[in-house]
């Protein structure tokens, strides 16, 4: 248990998280420290709020989404002063405030922030207003030093770069598509029913997840390359992985594209064998005896293993030649009138030998790809 949660908190998504929460709690700290003591404010609260919602998962977010707050809380204070200077506050004002905030924060260009205007009108309405209607440009200030900071906390303190989280995602879902390539192999060398059949179709179902975690982990590691400071560091002064990370972005991209195809092919693989387990005729012998090490042997090249006897009995084959060439050699013998074996089975054997030669085409490609990545 301790070394799993040792290796959790090693992972970049921790450590971004951790970072994020510190940089909230001093843009937070930062802001209200200047809205009580240089600016002396009787409404504290609105620079250390606007500040936390500044501080936002990248460099990029933070400025865009900054304007938004700025603007958004800029209208629920003009808001604000509006109904209370104008109606005073009651119940009925109150309620109008919040309902004109609400619909305001439906305009467009606004729509991530917007709620801002309705909860800014509630604090500065909430907080006694009477006392503070002339005081409306000091409220002003106080919104903009607060995004101000948080959008400076955010730049100068460890800007995010999500470059290690997607390439931790290609990585991981190579071992996963590999590892449902051997265990098949491995269950296949001997025999399985519809029930193992339906569990590798439910891993490629949570693997396909994955991957749509992995596009918007990728998304994000694209958003935060912009306006990062951190990409602007001289060549000499960064180290060889992160050289390394900044000349694969492009790539990284293609292999999770690659891989997601991957997946696909990985799922109608499984669907084929879970369909086979309902044929009456079994399997022919010469047929699985040379399949099934074809299927480990593209497992392992997945995920990277260096070595193996490639037809599973000693012989000394590599894994990482002759896939393709064993795949034709196998599709010859059984394509002539006589190498075809009697019974429901023959269609199973062409689309089984269809699908592993396309996802050798992806290994292949994924493979390329992330040594051009990790070699340049």
């Amino acid at each position: 248990m301790l070394a799993g949660l040792l290796e959790r908190v090693r992972t970049p998504e921790f450590v971004t998280d951790v970072l994020q929460i510190a940089k909230c709690v001093i843009a937070a700290t930062v802001a209200w420290w200047l809205s009580v003591n240089v600016l002396e404010s009787q409404l504290p609260f609105l620079a250390p709020w606007t500040a936390l919602l500044a501080v936002h998962a990248t460099v990029y977010r933070s400025l865009t989404r900054g304007v938004q707050t700025t603007v958004a809380t800029t209208i629920g204070v003009g808001l604000s002063f509006l109904v209370g200077g104008l109606i005073g506050v009651s119940v009925w004002t109150f309620a109008l405030a919040v309902l004109v905030g609400l619909a305001g924060s439906r305009i467009t260009g606004l729509r991530s922030e917007g709620i801002a205007i309705a909860t800014t009108a509630v604090f500065v309405l909430g907080s006694g207003f009477g006392e503070q209607a002339p005081l409306l440009a000091d409220r002003l200030i106080e919104v903009s030093v607060g995004v101000g900071v948080g959008v400076a906390v955010n730049v100068l303190f460890v800007p995010p770069l999500r470059d290690r989280q997607a390439e931790r995602y290609v990585g991981s879902l190579n071992h996963r598509i590999g590892e449902v390539l051997i265990e098949m192999a491995d269950e296949l060398a001997g025999s399985w029913n519809s029930d193992r059949a339906e569990a590798w179709v439910a891993e490629t179902e949570s693997i396909d997840e994955e991957v749509a975690q992995g596009w918007q982990t990728m998304r994000f590691a694209r958003e935060s390359r912009k306006v990062n400071p951190r990409r602007y560091v001289p060549t000499s002064l960064r180290s060889a992985r992160v050289r390394d990370r900044a000349a694969g972005e492009v790539e990284y991209e293609g292999i999770l594209g690659r891989l997601d195809e991957g997946v696909s092919h990985l799922r109608h693989l499984a669907r084929i064998l879970r369909e086979s387990t309902y044929a009456e005729a079994p399997w022919d012998e010469e047929f699985r005896h040379e399949w099934v090490p074809i299927v480990r042997d593209l497992g392992r090249r997945l995920q990277g293993d260096g070595d193996g006897d490639g037809d599973g009995d000693g012989e000394g084959e590599s894994e990482s030649d002759g896939i393709g060439e064993r795949i034709d050699t196998l599709a010859r013998r059984f394509s002539g009138p006589d190498g075809v074996p009697a019974g429901d089975l023959w269609p199973v054997y062409g689309a089984l030998l269809t699908s592993v030669r396309h996802l050798l085409v992806i290994v292949d490609d994924v493979t390329l790809a992330r040594e051009g990545t990790s070699g340049s």
